[in-house]
């Protein structure tokens, strides 16, 4: 066990008592820290009672120390400096011990040791103290004469410790701005920040407030807050690991669009959006039905015939590192036929009459490789064969056509596009020439005529239609059936007349007439 002796010190320059006696002190605000009890025992095998280094070592062991003296041989406190001299140096701290070698002004010959309750500053302390032989006492030091301690000595140093830690809010996400407290301290001082990444330091990233780059993606992130205080040695304190810090969101600024009109043989255009952060890279896809359509990957697609009616979009991914990749899909719409233009229509020329040929003169349209076809009908109905030639444009009439409808419908063709038809008819039947027999006998003031009218392609009973018989400015009418009809005219002179016979013919079988001369006997 240690003897220290320390006489009481009156007021010096460099030392002012601030009070004594536990009572006093404890009156005037200045604690004991409950040695006025505890002081009844003995701390690290000192001296019980009014001694130095038995009130030291009850602090430092009301601070968290062992029990046990933390070295071997000699108390006294001259030799605590010696037997921790790892641990001394001049710079007081609150909680640290001042030092004073033995002989030494304001220290008897055991030397003096005294508790840092305050620096004020790197000169001037205030400490409390006990003194054997003496009493306890609160007491100011300073530099500005002897007495100061020859050394610190830090088992167990006052700091600033953290009440609560510091706390990290936010969405973890590159490209989002993070927030951390810096936690609370007792007693308040001077926080300084930094934010690390996984076990390392971000350079630069000392603000409460950071934003995580590429960097920083997959790593936790923690921020530790080191505090300090004049006189405290500084406290430390980390939060509590983030999770991962996930991509980013690249935000949309101005949607990708498409302008154009989705037709064959249109162009679509498509104008990129833009994005906040700036992407490193855009990238353009057109789709067809959900497919990719193969290498269309400009802002410009031209409707192949391929496309129609197929659903058409454009997809525009945006890249950056350490964000998600951000794609958006803007429709264009379905994709209607192309539309051929005939600049000059399609014609029919010809006669429709038996033994004429039609024929269907080319117009001309765009796109110039579109295929044409030529369908004659009659009827309605299609026909074929023999009678159509020149590739289809033309057409021979028959007698199966004789009173029939002949048309042709043009179609022109092209994949991926509307079919362009054009339906050319003559506007009627097909007509056919009327051959006519007439047997004229004159007899007795009068004139019989036996006609006779036949036609190609007019089947039986034969044609019809009115036949007259004209002599002088006579005329008789008659209806033909089944081809044939007589007409008689009386009351006519004895001699020679002229007799004529017109058959008026139908919309199919054309008109005809003959000329003869028939002798009237007379009585």
């Amino acid at each position: 066990m240690s003897l220290v002796v320390l006489p009481a010190v009156p007021a010096h320059g460099y030392s002012t008592y601030l009070c004594t006696g536990y009572v006093s002190c404890q009156d005037k605000g200045y604690s004991h820290a409950g040695y006025r009890t505890a002081g009844q025992q003995m701390w690290w095998r000192m001296y019980a009672g009014h001694n130095c280094t038995n009130y030291v070592a009850y602090r430092l062991v009301q601070n968290g120390m062992s029990p046990e003296r933390p070295w071997s041989g000699s108390g006294n406190a001259t030799n605590w400096g010696y037997a921790m001299s790892h641990l001394v140096d001049d710079v007081p701290v609150v909680g640290s011990v001042a030092w004073w070698k033995a002989n030494v002004p304001g220290a008897g010959s055991a030397g003096h040791v005294a508790y840092v309750e305050q620096v004020v500053s790197p000169t001037e302390i205030i400490v409390s103290e006990d003194s054997w032989g003496g009493d306890f006492h609160w007491r100011r030091i300073t530099t500005s004469g002897s007495g100061w301690p020859s050394g610190f000595i830090h088992f167990r140093d006052q700091q600033v410790e953290a009440e609560e830690a510091p706390v990290i809010t936010g969405d973890v996400a590159v490209g989002e701005t993070l927030q951390a407290t810096t936690g609370s301290w007792r007693p308040a001082g001077t926080t300084r920040l930094q934010w690390y990444a996984g076990n390392n330091p971000v350079p630069g990233a000392d603000q409460p407030t950071f934003t995580p780059t590429a960097a920083q993606r997959r790593a936790r992130l923690s921020v530790s807050v080191v505090a300090t205080k004049k006189g405290y040695a500084d406290g430390t304190a980390t939060s509590s690991r983030t999770r991962k810090v996930k991509p980013g969101t690249l935000t949309t600024l101005s949607a990708p669009a498409v302008s154009g009109t989705a037709q064959v043989d249109q162009v679509l255009t498509a104008t990129r959006g833009s994005y906040g952060p700036t992407p490193e890279q855009t990238s353009l896809q057109w789709y067809a039905d959900g497919s990719p359509v193969a290498g269309a990957t400009t802002a410009r697609l031209r409707l192949t015939p391929e496309l129609v009616d197929a659903t058409v979009e454009v997809r525009e991914s945006a890249a950056l590192d350490g964000y998600r990749t951000s794609t958006a899909a803007v429709p264009a719409g379905r994709v209607a036929p192309g539309v051929l233009t005939v600049s000059d229509p399609f014609t029919l020329s010809g006669k429709a009459r038996l033994g004429k040929t039609l024929e269907v003169a080319p117009g001309t349209f765009a796109p110039a490789d579109a295929e044409v076809t030529y369908t004659w009908r009659r009827d309605g109905q299609a026909v074929s064969g023999s009678a159509v030639g020149a590739g289809g444009r033309r057409y021979s009439l028959g007698e199966g056509d004789v009173g029939r409808t002949v048309e042709v419908l043009v179609e022109v063709a092209r994949p991926g596009y509307e079919t362009h038809t054009a339906l050319l008819g003559t506007g009627g039947p097909v007509t056919t020439r009327s051959t006519m027999l007439v047997e004229a006998t004159g007899r007795r003031h009068k004139v019989v005529a036996d006609v006779a009218v036949s036609a190609l392609g007019v089947q039986a009973p034969g044609p019809g239609g009115t036949v007259h018989l004209f002599i002088g400015d006579r005329v008789r009418s008659a209806e033909l059936d089944g081809g044939a009809a007589r007409l008689r005219l009386a009351r006519l002179d004895p001699g020679t007349h002229r007799v004529r016979v017109v058959y008026e013919g139908t919309d199919v079988v054309r008109r005809s007439r003959q000329v003869l001369r028939v002798e009237v006997p007379g009585e």
